[in-house]
């Protein structure tokens, strides 16, 4: 062994495994489509607080995964040891719609697609994954289910509200009862007759109803 051969080292060797126009190329796509992906998810939000730190991560995890896949693409050794790597690595951020995994799994995916090459089944993969995200998503349900709050002063007003909620929507079911002395609260699931939600400003005209509150649900959350 020589003394250049102490000092050779294949770092340098891996310097143009992966040319500089392909690195380009490809995190820019991966950058639009993680954007896109962003766009899609900002119109499909449905929480209750959004944040946009997620969005931003969808195109970052986008962006990391093309990266990620160009340098094992470009070396089996590497692969290998990345492939180790990666299976150490723990996540244990809560995730709390179940629509968020898809985003996640939809950007993962696209950045591996791009690193891959195949340019055109990225591109209009992630625009018929998008399009059929807003369409399905931000779909109204016909029958949207309320929640009504009524706060009444004894039984003999809650059983007049009762009533009158039931004539007034197309399904009612008590959900929750709670007595206090002097109070009763009810808690309604209601199916209202359209839009209308006059029926509630009639409840306050009720004697010994001393509040009525209407708010939307969706199962996961009321606002």
């Amino acid at each position: 062994m020589s003394f250049q051969d102490i000092f050779k080292s294949s770092f340098l060797e891996n310097v143009a495994s992966v040319s500089i126009l392909d690195m380009v190329l490809s995190l820019a796509l991966a950058f639009g489509v993680g954007l896109f992906i962003f766009f899609v998810y900002k119109k499909t939000y449905q929480g209750v607080m959004y944040a946009s730190s997620f969005g931003v991560t969808l195109v970052a995890l986008t962006m990391i995964t093309t990266l990620v896949i160009l340098a094992v693409t470009s070396n089996v050794v590497l692969s290998l040891g990345m492939v180790g790597a990666l299976s150490i690595v723990r996540f244990r951020t809560a995730i709390k719609d179940p629509l968020d995994i898809a985003f996640l799994f939809w950007a993962i995916a696209a950045g591996i697609v791009l690193a891959a090459g195949m340019i055109p089944l990225a591109v209009i993969g992630s625009a018929l994954i998008g399009g059929i995200l807003l369409a399905f998503v931000n779909r109204r349900p016909a029958n949207s289910p309320y929640i009504v709050v009524l706060l009444c002063d004894g039984g003999t007003s809650e059983k007049k509200a009762d009533e009158f909620i039931r004539s007034n929507t197309k399904r009612c079911a008590v959900k929750s009862k709670t007595v206090r002395k002097g109070s009763v609260e009810v808690n309604y699931e209601v199916r209202l007759n359209g839009d209308d939600t006059e029926f509630v400003n009639g409840l306050t005209d009720i004697k010994g109803v001393q509040s009525a509150t209407l708010v939307s649900f969706n199962g996961d959350y009321m606002s």
